[in-house]
């Protein structure tokens, strides 16, 4: 059993060093889509397999992307773009990669929740752009703009921030939207309203749903704090948190370290915060969610 335990927990650390490389490795024409921060919990599935999303993790096509209550998620696309998700939600990245002249392309399909679409946050760079965004049973068609969206079980919904997009519905023609804080809305199982127009205020509270907030205790790519769960006596106690922690959408590792008399205690952590008040906010987030005792911060 004992010999057991530590086959599983040194595959737990490989696949934790194996996930921190990956960027580095993949930073090249292959790193279409990367996490670049993560207020958790949040999850990739992939070939069907699920594992908690952690800031640096790069996406892959046809990769399914979900967040769990109060999470939210940055994605950098390769061009220079961003995917912001809110929280419960479902997106598939499809169709990832560059096409004849080094245009990106792109089909996301938000199955439910919210997301936002926005152009040059992490590139000033104008690269050209091929990108579809489904929501649910709408499609738009993005060559360069910022737009906000929904999918629940009464609407599907779509606002323009910037920029022009082409709008295609099953039940109605396609439509070009090209004035600030239009609207696209499409009851469910009918056909779309005809164009609204949305006020500031409105807007302000939906793309709060999509942004990732200071003091909501965040991971960020390159953070250098941690919260360490838990510094366990045994392999068996710290691969059963460990399980427990990622099954809930928490992206832990183990750090072995060595004790008197040639044994070894195993700290279960998260890395990557980007300041000790973020830290702490986690720490006092793990401490209910999880039922821990006392999640410790430390820096390295």
């Amino acid at each position: 059993m004992k010999t057991r335990n530590r086959c599983i927990l040194l595959a737990a650390l490989v696949t934790v060093c194996c996930a921190a490389t990956v960027p580095a490795q993949a930073a090249g024409e292959r790193a279409y889509a990367t996490v670049a921060s993560v207020h958790m919990p949040a999850w990739v599935e992939r070939n069907g397999m699920r594992e908690p999303l952690a800031p640096g993790k790069v996406l892959q096509n046809r990769d399914r992307v979900l967040t769990g209550a109060d999470a939210r998620v940055l994605i950098a696309l390769a061009e220079g773009s961003a995917v912001k998700l809110g929280e419960n939600a479902q997106i598939d990245l499809n169709a990832l990669g560059r096409r004849e002249n080094r245009v990106f392309t792109a089909a996301l399909d938000l199955a439910k929740g919210t997301v936002r679409f926005t152009t040059g946050i992490f590139s000033s760079l104008r690269e050209k752009r091929a990108v579809n965004l489904r929501i649910a049973t709408v499609t738009a068609a993005i060559r360069g703009t910022d737009l906000w969206g929904s999918a629940d079980g009464e609407r599907d919904l779509i606002c323009l921030l910037d920029g022009r997009i082409s709008v295609f519905h099953a039940l109605a023609q396609a439509r070009e939207m090209s004035e600030a804080l239009s609207l696209y809305v499409a009851p469910k199982g009918a056909a779309p309203d005809t164009l609204g127009k949305v006020d500031g205020g409105q807007l302000a509270q939906w793309a709060a749903q999509t942004e990732i907030q200071p003091g909501s205790g965040y991971a960020q790519r390159g953070g250098e704090w941690n919260v360490e769960l838990a510094t366990l006596d045994t392999e068996i106690d710290a691969l059963a948190l460990y399980d427990r922690s990622r099954a809930a959408g928490y992206a832990v590792s183990i750090l072995p370290r060595a004790a008197t008399g040639g044994m070894y205690r195993y700290a279960v952590r998260i890395r990557q915060l980007p300041s000790k008040a973020e830290a702490e906010i986690l720490s006092s987030q793990l401490s209910g969610v999880l039922a821990l005792a006392a999640p410790r911060v430390t820096r390295h």
